[in-house]
């Protein structure tokens, strides 16, 4: 909790006295409105804006530290806990990192890659991931894994099976997913088009749209998203395919081209194509959304705002009254010019 604490304080820049307050106060069930109104002198006179950031950055902090001994736990009771992998479990700075450090062991359903390690073929994804060289054919190498008995009845079957196993581990990999993410959204592009282009729409500019995704107004996801959901819209990111997957060749692919090479490329441009890129989209994605929805709910609040300090009201005398139970009741009025006539 201690080091909680110190990370709110450095985050809002704040004191780390005001924050241990103010998380006692959250802790004893108060809402956030109450504490800004009633407990300043216990937060220092924080506002609301700010409490309430504290508030979802010490939920969501809480919920890492929360995951992180879970996942910790989890990996520990399969065995195959290491003192690099619970650094790199602890020293995860977003959820997102913890999930993809997690991945390669989280229990899976019933996919392309665990069918064919139950069909007994990881031995050979392991053979072709080295990238040896071999004097002899890629059937040399393959054949002995066909079996009519687990359903394997060809060398391409026996093949394919292996590059499946290859591909996922690729997929698993926390460092790649990690790189792909970032690069996609630095240098990726939102793309929409118009599936009703023949029809009047709301979202007629977007029929043919594109933006980089790290610079598109959150108003616009929030549109683009809507026009989707009706159907006016199809929506992807176009990612830098070209440098992700020479990254990938760099880093998996031998200097030294083999037999088996082309069969790991093969495994890569799957791994890409099939599992990360969808995912790292759909995060990508989930995340621009709930930017899109929080900077909606500030300008609805200063919408708001605006409202509530508009004018006096022309021809009228209006009083407020703030109940209270600990302070007691509050009443104010004011006159059509928005003169103070009294309090109470």
């Amino acid at each position: 909790m201690e080091s909680i604490i110190k990370q709110l304080a450095k985050e809002l820049n704040i004191n780390e006295k005001q924050v241990q307050n103010t998380v006692a106060l959250i802790d004893e069930g108060n809402t956030i409105p109450f504490i800004a109104r009633y407990r300043k002198e216990r937060t220092g006179g924080l506002d609301d804006i700010v409490l309430r950031k504290l508030g979802e950055r010490l939920s969501y902090l809480r919920n890492l530290e929360s995951r992180k001994q879970e996942v910790i736990r989890l990996v520990d009771e399969q065995g195959k806990l290491t003192d690099d992998l619970k650094k790199k479990i602890e020293s995860a700075e977003i959820l997102t990192e913890v999930e993809d450090l997690y991945r390669p062991y989280k229990a899976k359903k019933r996919t392309r890659a665990t069918i064919a390690k139950e069909k007994g073929l990881e031995p050979l994804a392991n053979i072709l991931l080295l990238q040896n060289v071999f004097e002899g054919g890629i059937e040399d190498i393959a054949s002995p894994y066909i079996s009519e008995e687990k359903g394997i009845h060809t060398m391409d079957e026996a093949l394919q099976g292996a590059e499946d196993i290859i591909a996922e581990m690729i997929s698993d990999n926390a460092e790649y997913r990690k790189y792909i993410r970032d690069i996609t959204y630095r240098d990726g592009t939102l793309v929409s088009k118009g599936l009703k282009t023949n029809e009047k729409s709301p979202y007629e500019m977007y029929y043919k749209f594109d933006e980089p995704v790290k610079r598109i107004a959150p108003h616009r996801i929030l549109a683009i998203n809507r026009g989707e959901k009706e159907k006016f819209l199809s929506v992807k990111i176009d990612a830098p395919v070209d440098a992700i997957m020479q990254k990938l060749y760099g880093q998996i692919l031998s200097k030294t081209e083999s037999l088996t090479t082309k069969y790991v490329k093969l495994a890569c441009d799957d791994a890409y194509k099939r599992l990360i890129a969808p995912s790292i989209e759909r995060e990508i994605r989930a995340e621009l959304t709930d930017k899109g929805e929080e900077q909606a709910i500030k300008i609805f609040a200063a919408n708001l705002h605006s409202l509530l300090m508009q004018p006096p009201i022309k021809g009228k005398v209006v009083m407020g009254f703030d109940p209270g139970f600990r302070t007691g009741c509050k009443v104010a009025v004011v006159d059509d010019t928005g003169k103070l006539l009294d309090t109470a």
